[in-house]
């Protein structure tokens, strides 16, 4: 199955939820819902490191049947340890979530794999992305939309929060994301641009464990 792995900007805290401008609204899933998928992120990394069987799906629990677009942070002591995404909806949530959260625990090639004291001390923090649409530059919103800028086989994404953390306006938004695509840092106007919003999440706002 095709999927699109992405890090996105080492700077990945939080950020303030996303105004009602945003296509994806901040409150799709329920409290119980978030917790469900932050305390699955955390139990996939202990079950692997304990050796044992990740987590099945619960079955009466349909909503994580439905394909999203995920990317998994993972903090420890307040300092980045791991961020791995697909920026595609190309698995079910639930499976997008153990899926990113393995990754970020033990592939992101930024850090060591994660061990078990650090496991039994990180935070999560969940994006769930909406579907990818087009959209003109002029409409960009900074601190709603993500953006993916795609020419060929080059891409850049980078998450709604990105800009916001360092203060870049508009264009800067779209030439950085050019950048993450090696691509010229004005090939934003000539380059499909496709944007994202995303309902994040973690254990800061939420006691997942």
């Amino acid at each position: 199955m095709s999927r699109l792995f992405e890090k996105p900007n080492e700077k990945a805290d939080p950020p303030p939820a996303a105004s009602a401008a945003s296509d994806f609204s901040v409150n799709v899933y329920l409290p119980e819902q978030r917790r469900l998928l932050l305390a699955l992120a955390h139990q996939v990394i202990l079950s692997k490191l304990a050796l044992e069987p990740s987590p099945e799906i619960p079955r009466e629990e349909k909503w994580l049947e439905e394909a999203r677009g995920v990317f998994s942070t993972l903090y420890l002591h307040g300092q980045l340890r791991g961020c791995v995404g697909y920026a595609l909806p190309v698995a079910p949530l639930f499976r997008a979530v153990s899926e990113t959260a393995l990754a970020a625990a033990f592939n992101d090639p930024r850090f060591s794999p994660v061990n078990n004291d650090e496991a039994r001390e990180l935070e999560v923090s969940l994006s769930v992305l909406s579907p990818l649409r087009p959209i003109r530059a002029e409409e960009i919103v900074v601190g709603v939309h993500g953006l993916l800028i795609s020419d060929g086989s080059r891409r850049g994404l980078l998450l709604p929060q990105v800009p916001v953390e360092n203060g870049w306006d508009r264009q800067t938004f779209l030439e950085e994301t050019c950048r993450k695509a090696n691509l010229p840092l004005d090939a934003w106007r000539r380059t499909a641009i496709e944007s994202f919003t995303a309902e994040v999440f973690g254990d800061s706002n939420l006691n997942a464990r």
